[in-house]
């Protein structure tokens, strides 16, 4: 299994009536968003199912995919890494599952991954962990194949 973990682009602060789910993507976070989407075609993923937080800054940086993507309530903001595993059945889903969501889930869920426990790590607004978990002489590995930034 792939498990790629993309935060969203770069969001317009909110204010007023704006409520932190409504947020969009400032020009900058869309272009980093269009620049991670484009890296993420040329790699050889099979079977990619692309899931997506409900906030719109992440709905809007899922679309510069270019793929479909289901939006999960589980992926929003203020979700946990339970919640983010969860939604993705690691690791027994076959093909690549690319999870657009929030911080600081994401960064707990990476430190999960590769260091056995949660903790504070950042990961870059639109930067993309790309994980791999794998069977080597009947021992189950979680591999970090790639950190991409804008």
């Amino acid at each position: 299994m792939d498990l790629i973990l993309w935060r969203h682009g770069e969001a317009k602060e909110g204010s007023g009536p704006i409520a932190d789910a409504d947020r969009e993507l400032t020009a900058e976070g869309l272009r980093h968003a269009q620049q991670m989407a484009e890296w993420l075609r040329q790699q050889p993923l099979r079977d990619t199912l692309v899931l997506s937080s409900p906030a719109r800054r992440a709905m809007q940086t899922a679309q510069t995919l270019g793929l479909p993507f289901k939006v999960k309530t589980q992926l929003g903001v203020g979700a946990s890494t339970a919640d983010l595993l969860g939604a993705v059945d690691w690791p027994d889903h076959a093909g690549a599952i690319i999870l657009v969501s929030h911080q600081p889930a994401l960064g707990r869920l990476a430190s999960l991954l590769l260091a056995g426990t949660e903790a504070d790590w950042t990961i870059k607004k639109a930067g993309i962990w790309w994980f791999t978990n794998r069977v080597r002489h009947d021992e189950t590995q979680t591999v970090l194949r790639a950190v991409h930034n804008p």
